[in-house]
């Protein structure tokens, strides 16, 4: 398993020496380097006792905005970035090709590689026990014969399935000390975050579920393609994908079905739509007949009331991207539909809470620190 890198005594210190309410330890170890043999000593939180990170594929719209949030983390300190066709950044940072990453200098690495490939490298660096935040698509569905079904291609590394499932609002217990993770989706967070609380309560009828999810071009990714240039997109929204066509879909539902197993059926329409960031979830649920409003809008309450990256508003209010929009956290609104539907709201910035900032979040936990470390 992975660990805390002690850098000023170049050690390597149990995960369990990152304490949140206690800071950092350095773990001095003795003789073989035997944790049975080991003491704790406190230490204050400064550079010297950063983890060391290295970041895969940072030239792409999440690598890049991660290397920022990173240089900002106060417990992190970036070590390499990879690229397959650039040499450096813009402000001059030296890329490497991923093939000559040194896993034997980091305690963990994020992962923002295209599908099929992210996992393959994920097994590596976790068979160097390096931790691993995994942002592609390769470890989010639980089993290899469901991603080949969806993703039309062999599963690249199936030892590592299931894995932790790094939506913290919905599974956080899971991701502390976890070996690696699998970073969700951007509409996915947005539709579940929107459902979580109903799912949970067994709140939700067997109707079908509607969720209208709307997205900024960055959610394409900075490859050029037709279908993101200006002129297709600029004065027009675009649903593609729509039904249950979409790849999500299995990952939305793989979650449901342990919430709420007897829920209906999820139609998905995502939309593209000419901004830079950003993702609107609007999402119509119908509740089973014993459920009102008032009794559903309390589940949001209880759920989200202590969630540091999540805003709640108050009922009848709509979430709205600009409101998230190059933010870190979630905005979540409750509003009445007709008869028992819900019209439920939630935004979110996709490369933030839908990609990069979640990946932090969830490396903050899988560490034992402060969840919002390097985030508000």
């Amino acid at each position: 398993m992975a660990a805390a890198r002690c850098l000023a005594e170049e050690q390597r210190a149990s995960p369990s020496d990152l304490n949140e309410s206690e800071g950092l330890f350095l773990c001095i170890f003795e003789s073989g380097g035997n944790l049975a043999h080991a003491h704790f000593e406190p230490a204050s939180v400064g550079t010297a006792h950063k983890l060391r990170v290295g970041v895969f594929g940072a030239t792409g719209y999440t690598g890049q905005l991660l290397i920022e949030l990173l240089r900002a983390h106060p417990y992190a300190a970036l070590q390499f970035a990879t690229s397959e066709r650039e040499s450096a950044l813009e402000d001059g940072t030296a890329l490497i090709r991923a093939e000559e990453a040194p896993l034997d200098s980091v305690d963990a690495a994020f992962l923002c590689l295209p599908n099929g490939v992210s996992g393959a490298v994920a097994a590596r660096a976790v068979a160097a026990g390096v931790r691993v935040v995994d942002l592609s698509a390769d470890l989010r569905l639980e089993s290899a014969a469901l991603y080949e079904q969806t993703y039309r291609m062999p599963h690249p590394a199936p030892q590592l399935l299931p894995a932790p499932y790094g939506l913290p609002e919905i599974a956080r217990s899971t991701l502390h000390k976890a070996p690696y993770i699998a970073n969700p989706g951007c509409h996915v967070t947005a539709v579940l975050l929107a459902l979580y609380p109903l799912a949970r309560a067994g709140a939700l009828s067997d109707a079908p579920i509607i969720a209208d999810t709307k997205t900024g071009v960055s959610g394409a990714g900075k490859e050029p393609k037709p279908e993101s240039m200006f002129c297709e997109v600029y004065g027009d929204v675009k649903p593609y994908n729509i039904g249950r066509k979409h790849r999500h879909v299995p990952e939305i539902e793989q979650m449901l079905d342990k919430l709420q197993p007897d829920r209906g059926a999820l139609i998905f329409a995502p939309h593209l739509v000419p901004l830079e960031v950003g993702l609107l979830a609007t999402v119509y649920a119908t509740l089973k007949p014993e459920w009102t409003l008032e009794r559903a809008y309390a589940e949001y309450q209880a759920a989200y009331a202590g969630e540091p990256l999540i805003k709640l508003h108050p009922l009848g209010r709509v979430a709205r991207i600009r409101e998230a929009a190059h933010r870190n956290g979630a905005v979540v609104g409750v509003s009445e539909g007709a008869g028992n539907t819900l019209i439920l709201t939630c935004a979110i910035d996709n490369l933030r809470k839908g990609a990069s900032a979640q990946a932090l979040q969830n490396f903050n936990l899988m560490f034992g620190l402060p969840e919002t470390a390097g985030l508000v």
